[in-house]
């Protein structure tokens, strides 16, 4: 579903020039799975009620419609924007599609960074497997959907660093797609080097959908959830986030305006 809401006039936060703040349009992968599609709109309604003075759209690189293309158009004439990827990782639907996209615009757009690395998601990482049970001593296996992007891949590395560091724990990272160690693999790695160990899965994934269903498939003794749980408001810290990579892309962009005036 959808969502759009416009700021009223006079609202929000203005640039140097008495304009609007640009429109918060955040682009997510788009899913087939009505559970993944209603976590993620919980996820953008949340951030438009935390910041009402914004216009907030959303839209999808894959999928699902609107495409970015239709999203941005369908925004006011003058506004300018914001593209956030609600994607985990920074690969080709960030550095490819995404500009591609926001360059063919008819409107000033920028494109954030993606959501991760940050500590965020790994406090985000770390409440899910505590929910599905994850205890000290279990072999803990990163579930990261994979990139044939190195840059994306890298990402989920580091990833697994800091939630190491979090827990305390050695983090393998498997993915489920592109990269390697794929994830049964790296699932059987771990019962081989702790035989006696439970195997833990972390999804590091966004929502449910297609590749939170494969990690079904890989003999983990128990799965985390990923980062949005349908039924369940989104977590603060991933909201904030959001918000955070907005901000800091709108900020870049009026230096970019500024060294351009």
């Amino acid at each position: 579903m959808r969502t759009i809401r416009r700021a009223s006039a006079g609202t929000g936060s203005a640039r140097s020039d008495n304009a609007p703040a640009p429109a918060l349009v955040a682009i997510s992968h788009g899913t087939n799975s009505p559970t993944g599609q209603a976590a993620i709109a919980a996820l953008v309604a949340a951030v438009a009620r935390s910041r009402p003075d914004l216009t907030v759209a959303d839209g999808f690189v894959d999928v699902q419609q609107p495409d970015v293309a239709a999203t941005l158009g369908a925004l006011q004439v003058a506004s300018a924007a914001i593209v956030v990827p609600l994607l985990l990782s920074a690969g080709y639907h960030v550095h490819v599609d995404l500009q591609n996209e926001t360059a063919a615009a008819d409107r000033d757009t920028h494109v954030s960074h993606a959501l991760g690395p940050d500590q965020r998601l790994i406090e985000v990482l770390a409440d899910r497997l505590g929910e599905a049970g994850y205890r000290a001593g279990d072999e803990l296996v990163l579930a990261a959907a994979g990139s044939s992007d190195a840059r994306a891949v890298a990402d989920c590395r580091e990833v697994g660093r800091m939630l190491a560091a979090r827990l305390g724990a050695r983090v393998t990272v498997g993915f489920l797609s592109a990269a390697s160690p794929r994830l049964g693999c790296a699932v059987a790695a771990a019962r081989i080097r702790n035989p006696k160990a439970r195997v833990a899965l972390g999804s590091y994934l966004m929502a449910p959908g297609f590749f939170f269903d494969l990690t079904a498939q890989v003999g983990a003794d128990l799965i985390s959830d990923p980062l949005l749980v349908p039924e369940q408001a989104p977590p603060v810290g991933l909201v904030e986030l959001v918000i955070d990579r907005y901000t800091e892309a709108a900020a870049s962009a009026r230096r970019l305006a500024a060294r351009a005036a």
